[in-house]
């Protein structure tokens, strides 16, 4: 009894697992999906100062036929701040993700920014770049006291 049990229930299992297999339809391309170029997809910061301005901006253009709408922009971790338009970039038109790197982190930095729209391709990464020079030392102005003899 155990054994007709088991067998009906495998062959349940391998029937749902072939009626499970149909092949998935591909998403229709939009041709008139709006699309993001860049003016440049990496921010190169260069060497910069210990808490200098962080500010900058991915500038892009709509060249697709439909209005762009990013709905999220997240970076790579805390230190990077993505601030996206609020409304439609039309078609034609440009826009401006601003992007604020906490520059009070000492050293080299390389973060990404994840935008998620409408697009015909609906997740983008861009990415900033750079290096944070540490603080300078005091100056040497004090000469260390002559040793004695």
């Amino acid at each position: 009894m155990k054994k007709a049990i088991l067998s009906i229930g495998l062959f349940v299992c391998v029937a749902i697992g072939a009626n499970a297999q149909e092949t998935a339809t591909p998403n229709p391309v939009n041709p008139n999906a709006p699309k993001f170029k860049f003016e440049s997809e990496v921010i190169d910061y260069g060497t910069i100062e210990h808490n200098a301005n962080g500010d900058r901006e991915f500038k892009f253009t709509n060249v697709g036929k439909e209005p762009l709408i990013i709905s999220s922009t997240v970076g790579s971790c805390g230190c990077t701040v993505p601030t996206p338009p609020k409304d439609p970039i039309k078609p034609g038109a440009t826009g401006v993700i601003k992007v604020h790197y906490a520059t009070d982190r000492v050293g080299a930095f390389e973060k990404t920014i994840t935008i998620t729209s409408n697009a015909d391709t609906p997740s983008k990464v861009v990415k900033i770049k750079g290096v944070v020079k540490p603080d300078p030392t005091p100056a040497e102005g004090t000469a260390a006291p002559a040793e004695k003899h």
